[in-house]
């Protein structure tokens, strides 16, 4: 027992000497995570496009809130090139009225009773950023992102349902901006996006950010997830608000 306890009692010298050896270097590599509340303004439905019925999730399922959860990982691969990784999983569940029958993936569902709709939007993206300026207040980053969508709409009524599935590959324009007014004290604006003819995707995010020390630092502010497709087989699109509160690692 004495020799676990001085075993132990090395370990963790050396690990407070390691944190405090990494605190005065550069760090290459930053964790945040973050959660909080969701809300939808808006998320129109038309599967299949033109020959489905149009409606809306938000009017079956309210505007929320739902909570969500999302993980970063960032690598500096030197001080001008760094990569990100990003998890994001969203979906919730609710029951609401239907307005009227509704044709939707080959089923049609019964208006003036409730349905169950299951909404989901996982996103996973890689990113590859490049820091075009770096100043005594300001920072700038932008790059490319690959995204891939893992997107589900569910109806259930009565014993029957009907479910629409999409997974794909969508490339967005990044863009991350920060100003730091004190040693502290920090804003940043981080955005994913881009637009077609056949859809749109946008992330944007604003936060402001309090470097608790050198290694952890807690976020809070507003995102945004705006977009969705319009194209022969699909009309779908969603405007979801987050109030996002994060906290970051740093090592």
């Amino acid at each position: 027992m004495k020799n676990a306890g001085r075993l132990f009692l090395a370990g963790l010298l050396t690990l407070s000497a390691a944190v405090e050896l990494s605190a005065t270097e550069k760090k290459k590599y930053e964790v945040e995570i973050e959660s909080g509340p969701v809300w939808q303004s808006r998320n129109d439905v038309q599967i299949p496009n033109e020959t489905g019925t149009e409606f809306s999730l938000r009017d079956i399922q309210g505007s929320g809130p739902f909570a969500f959860g999302r993980v970063h990982f960032d690598y500096a691969i030197n001080p001008k090139h760094e990569l990100r990784f990003l998890v994001a999983p969203l979906s919730f569940t609710s029951t609401g009225p239907l307005a009227e029958d509704t044709l939707f993936a080959g089923s049609t569902f019964t208006g003036g009773s409730d349905v169950e709709a299951a909404y989901r939007f996982n996103s996973y993206r890689l990113t590859y950023r490049y820091r075009i300026f770096d100043g005594e207040r300001w920072q700038w980053k932008i790059g490319a992102t690959g995204k891939i969508r893992d997107a589900r709409i569910e109806l259930r009524q009565q014993g029957m349902s009907a479910v629409d599935k999409n997974v794909g590959f969508v490339p967005l324009l990044h863009l991350d901006g920060e100003y730091r007014w004190t040693d502290r004290w920090s804003f940043n604006f981080n955005m994913d996006g881009l637009a077609a003819p056949q859809g749109r995707a946008f992330d944007v995010a604003l936060k402001l950010r309090y470097d608790l020390s050198k290694n952890w630092t807690l976020s809070g502010g507003y995102r945004m997830l705006e977009g969705g497709a319009d194209t022969d087989d699909v009309y779908t699109f969603a405007w979801l608000h987050y109030a996002a509160v994060s906290v970051s690692f740093r090592f």
